[in-house]
């Protein structure tokens, strides 16, 4: 495949037609709609649909488009970076979050990211799906406990757990007494199996609040108004103080968070700097330096 042609075809696409990717590069439009059905006449597919005052990619060309405009910024920033004589990041590097971890400690993860790495342009979203990243145009997604996925690799950089507190106000129930709850989600009735000091406990829970956000829940937990399920390193803080009590850790709630990226492509040099910068402010990957971290 000529790589020129792909370049020019990305330019189009970018500026969505020939004369403003003419009038945006200084290349001539003529040019620029030779080499374009060059590529399609090569890949025997078409790219554009061509209107009388428009142009529009086909399903084929945004495939094309997606897929390959990541790729050519990082031949072009690699090519930049050899000439200048050292791998520097630089660049836009684009990252997915969860929520939870972006409310609490991905603010502070990014500033100093950007003071340390002034030439990389960070972008991060919050979203709790899995986004595709190859389609989506991702760097580095950060996920919870992902599935597996053999396009993805990548690493585990901090773990946490789920443990039940509630406010000292709240009368730990005895027997099989339900326990009113603060639940993230829906609000129907549930059965927690925790682990304690003095073995094992079972709670029924009868919600009595039902919201979207963990910070929600661990907010309204601290008001009193019923026991919740939260990471330890959300409310750590809460436990050492008394202003929460801890009534046990739920049973098998290991909370992994992964960084993850395509397999298919290199590491560059800016998605390696900001896994390097993960593992400096988690070295261990432990609650107690998340909770540290987040601080109050």
């Amino acid at each position: 495949m000529d790589l020129l042609a792909l370049a020019d075809f990305n330019l189009v696409a970018r500026h969505g037609g020939f004369g403003k990717a003419a009038r945006a590069s200084g290349r001539p439009k003529a040019t620029l709609s030779r080499r374009v059905t060059e590529l399609e006449a090569a890949l025997e597919l078409r790219l554009f649909e061509r209107g009388l005052r428009n142009l529009k990619l086909t399903e084929e060309g945004r495939a094309l488009h997606v897929r390959t405009a990541a790729l050519l910024t990082e031949l072009d920033e690699t090519a930049a970076s050899i000439a200048s004589g050292a791998e520097k990041p630089r660049g836009r590097l684009r990252i997915s979050a969860p929520l939870l971890l972006s409310q609490t400690a991905m603010g502070k993860i990014a500033a100093g990211f950007a003071l340390k790495h002034p030439d990389v342009r960070l972008e991060i979203t919050t979203d709790d799906r899995a986004v595709d990243m190859i389609e989506e145009g991702y760097d580095l997604v950060i996920r919870v406990n992902p599935e597996p996925d053999e396009a993805l690799v990548g690493r585990v950089f901090l773990r946490d757990r789920l443990v039940v507190v509630a406010s000292p106000e709240l009368i730990r129930p005895v027997g099989d007494a339900p326990v009113p709850g603060v639940v993230r989600g829906a609000g129907h009735r549930q059965t927690w199996k925790c682990t304690t000091s003095a073995g094992s406990a079972t709670f029924s829970i009868e919600p009595v609040l039902a919201l979207s956000s963990i910070i929600m829940v661990r907010d309204a937990v601290r008001v009193g108004v019923g026991a919740a399920r939260l990471p330890i390193s959300l409310v750590s803080h809460d436990l050492a103080d008394g202003t929460l009590l801890h009534w046990g850790d739920i049973e098998e709630s290991e909370v992994a968070l992964w960084a993850l990226y395509p397999s298919r492509r290199l590491l560059s040099a800016r998605v390696s700097a900001f896994l390097d910068y993960l593992k400096q402010a988690f070295p261990n990957g432990t609650p107690d330096e998340l909770s540290a971290y987040i601080g109050r």
